[in-house]
């Protein structure tokens, strides 16, 4: 990987931190960039936290921890970030219009030969590429969540998308030590997302027509059909807003209205009933965040 020593990650969410630090333990000197600084400081305590668990599970040495802490900086500049970065990870908020600006950004600032990937869980990269003048360097590259414990990565080429651009997406998301999947044809949802949307869309239908509360969907879900968790608890986990964002873009891109967030969605974000990340969702959650009755 002599090509790529500099990896941004814009984005300091709940995705963003934990693939900065995945490009930070695989060896890359990495920026994490947000505009708000206060979710750089949560960020930064949350991988002290975990990277402690980790040492102390036996995951990685003490050696270890720190010198992947010393790869990685903290910054609220996108300059800062983009301007040496040989390969740049967007994961801000699943909207579009945001993260065009963000790549017509990048775009600016980023050296010619750095490849620009979008971590969206649905929207392909082609309804970006246009507002950049290197189309061929842009691909989707999906974490799943959260990125430090799923082993899994979509690396999606869409017919703008080089071979060697995608070829080296594949090739930093084994260096992250993560197994990356290639698609050679865009769709809308990939393929991990198209499953959920399917399981979680039949749920909500389940429920909300009375055939069952959704405690139970969840129960038949984890133990009929071996699922480490429920369609509801899935959902409280990722974050009910976040379901409903990626819905309507999938609606948005499909116009077929089954697509569209459910109305228990919609209410349920209205009311800021987010999930475990609020304390509350389909389930109630304690502090520390464990379903509590």
């Amino acid at each position: 990987m002599s090509t790529i020593r500099n990896v941004a990650v814009v984005g300091a969410g709940s995705m963003g931190h934990q693939i900065a630090m995945l490009s930070a333990l695989g060896g890359y000197q990495t920026y994490l960039q947000d505009i708000n600084e206060a979710s750089l400081e949560k960020a930064k305590e949350t991988l002290e936290g975990i990277m402690n668990k980790w040492v102390t599970k036996g995951k990685i040495s003490e050696e270890e921890k720190d010198a992947a802490f010393s790869r990685l900086s903290f910054t609220p500049s996108l300059e800062e970030a983009g301007n040496q970065a040989d390969f740049v990870i967007e994961a801000v908020v699943e909207k579009l219009a945001v993260k065009r600006e963000v790549f017509a950004k990048l775009d600016e600032i980023t050296p010619s030969h750095a490849i620009l990937a979008t971590n969206s869980s649905t929207i392909v990269s082609s309804l970006i590429a246009d507002v950049t003048n290197r189309p061929e360097k842009i691909c989707n590259m999906h974490f799943f969540f959260p990125p430090l414990v799923m082993d899994c990565i979509e690396v999606v080429k869409g017919d703008h998308t080089s071979e060697e651009a995608a070829s080296i997406a594949m090739e930093v998301s084994e260096q992250m030590n993560r197994t990356a999947v290639q698609l050679n044809k865009e769709i809308s949802g990939f393929i991990a997302n198209r499953l959920l949307f399917a399981i979680q869309r039949e749920a909500i239908s389940l429920y909300e027509n009375g055939y069952a509360n959704f405690e139970d969907i969840d129960v038949i879900t984890k133990k009929a059909l071996g699922h480490p968790l429920g369609p509801f608890e899935l959902m409280d986990l990722s974050g009910i807003d976040v379901c409903c964002y990626v819905m309507q873009q999938h609606y948005e891109e499909t116009g077929n209205v089954e697509d569209k967030p459910s109305t228990t969605m919609m209410e349920k974000m209205e009311a800021g009933e987010l999930g475990s990340k609020t304390g509350k969702g389909f389930y109630q959650y304690d502090e520390s965040g464990k379903i509590h009755s």
